[in-house]
């Protein structure tokens, strides 16, 4: 097979750095107007935790994820009153909605007929469905909607079950070839797919296995990964290893919390892996009894008041002498404080000295100058945020 770029988008030049693998090669789909595989930038996406039903907060839900950077959305269609919500939720989301369906297959024609962008389907738990594969192929693709083939570890066809012993990498990828080929028969290929495990060890081999016998798009997820903490890492090693490889196009973090920070996790492993712009990006110093000042307090302070800061963007607040400096010289931007003062960085340049109640109010004052300098509107919502934010610390 010839090999692709990554499809990474373009960084500052200071910041840019050559891809960790080579993209694996997929075949490209639009969910929406979203493309996914190819070449395509690697998306986010998550899930909200209304009742689909309930359109009013449904649709709330789903413009605060697009605030924090989410792409795509995915809704639950359990009954028929959320199917009934399905066309108004897709026309007025701004960004593409999927219909996720379980149990009942007449639900993904409800879903195509309201004009989702796409289907999940979780095939292991939706009685009859491969008898159901020739009409929902059919109505797919006369919709020009594409499915994912999503299987769990936790509802897995008993057949495979009973052959494997239990969810094996195997029997995770055997199932969703499966699925993919009874599509395939009816000539339907617009196919995304996910191979989901809470054992991020399971989950990476299943896909390093998946990635290695088909061509489509795969969607990562380590599925129920647990409380913020513990999903976090989970997802971080498990994406971290997959996508450093160059397998991946599309994710989602898997978090018992808000859908929002689902989405600032994910993307903050595409940035700490350069598959996407970075935007803030705090350095600071983990603390030790060198410290002069409390860096976990003052760091937390700077990310609050520079959150939606519209512009890439490093800043390091370092707590002592021994390497802060240095540190901070690395940066756009930065602080070295210590005997009740600071010394404030603009690209290697220390350009002042203020106490340390000043720290943050002058670090967010250079940080719009940064802006400005680069033609950027700090003077909107954003600006005005970070203004506020700063003014109330």
């Amino acid at each position: 097979m010839s090999a692709i770029g990554l499809g990474i988008p373009t960084l500052r030049p200071e910041a840019a750095l050559p891809p960790l693998a080579t993209r694996r090669v997929s075949r490209k789909i639009m969910v929406g107007s979203v493309a996914v595989g190819g070449d395509a930038p690697v998306s986010v996406q998550s899930m909200t935790t209304t009742l689909t039903s309930d359109i009013n907060a449904t649709l709330q839900q789903i413009a605060e994820l697009t605030a924090s950077g989410c792409q795509i959305v995915r809704v639950a269609v359990p009954s028929q009153d959320d199917a009934d919500a399905l066309p108004i939720i897709a026309r007025k989301s701004h960004i593409p909605v999927i219909a996720d369906i379980h149990f009942q297959p007449k639900y993904v024609f409800a879903a195509i007929d309201a004009g989702c962008a796409a289907v999940r389907v979780n095939p292991g738990n939706i009685k009859k469905f491969d008898d159901r594969v020739g009409e929902i192929a059919k109505a797919a693709g006369d919709a020009g909607i594409p499915i994912r083939i999503g299987v769990n570890a936790g509802s897995l066809d008993a057949r495979l079950l009973k052959k494997y012993g239990r969810v094996t990498p195997e029997a995770l990828v055997e199932s969703a070839l499966w699925e993919c080929s009874l599509f395939e028969e009816h000539g339907f290929r617009d196919i995304k797919i996910s191979v989901k495990h809470n054992d991020p060890v399971v989950m990476i081999e299943a896909y390093r296995q998946l990635a290695a016998q088909c061509d489509y798009p795969l969607h990562l997820g380590v599925t129920e990964a647990g409380p913020a903490f513990q999903g976090t890492i989970k997802s971080a090693v498990a994406f971290g290893a997959l996508l450093a490889e160059g397998i991946g196009d599309t994710l989602r973090v898997s978090l018992s919390a808000p859908p929002v920070e689902e989405v600032k996790v994910g993307n903050q492993i595409l940035e700490s892996l350069n598959l996407r712009e970075r935007g803030l990006d705090i350095v600071s110093c983990p603390s030790c009894g060198r410290a002069q000042v409390d860096v976990h307090t003052l760091a937390e302070k700077v990310a609050a008041a520079l959150e939606g800061f519209p512009a890439a963007l490093r800043v390091a607040v370092m707590g002592c002498v021994v390497n802060g400096p240095g540190e901070a010289r690395e940066a756009d931007l930065g602080v070295a404080s210590g005997n009740g003062k600071g010394q404030i960085f603009v690209k290697g340049e220390v350009i002042k000295t203020v106490p340390e109640s000043q720290i943050v109010e002058t670090l967010v004052d250079e940080a719009m100058r940064i802006a400005e300098e680069r033609g950027l509107d700090v003077e909107g919502e954003t600006g005005a945020t970070v203004v506020a934010m700063a003014a109330s610390d």
